[in-house]
């Protein structure tokens, strides 16, 4: 299991992976900071570009901060 450390800007304009901000991906999704949906979008965004099942991929610290920590199963870090 791969941890990856990200940084997300919600009410962004576009969902997209902008890129690595010093150890963080910096991650902009369009859905609000608000009952988990910016949260839910970047599973979704990350699943998406990884070509991956949602599932694999889950929230471990962070559910209430943009400094986040994510796990994705099956891949090694």
């Amino acid at each position: 299991m791969a941890k990856i450390s990200i940084k997300v800007v919600p009410a962004s304009s576009k969902d997209v992976i902008v890129g690595w901000l010093g150890k963080s991906l910096k991650i902009k999704v369009k859905a609000p900071p608000e009952k988990g949906k910016a949260n839910a979008a970047v599973i979704d965004l990350l699943a998406a570009k990884l070509a991956i099942d949602r599932d694999l991929i889950e929230i471990c610290s962070g559910h209430a901060s943009p400094s986040k920590v994510v796990a994705i199963q099956g891949w090694d870090e």
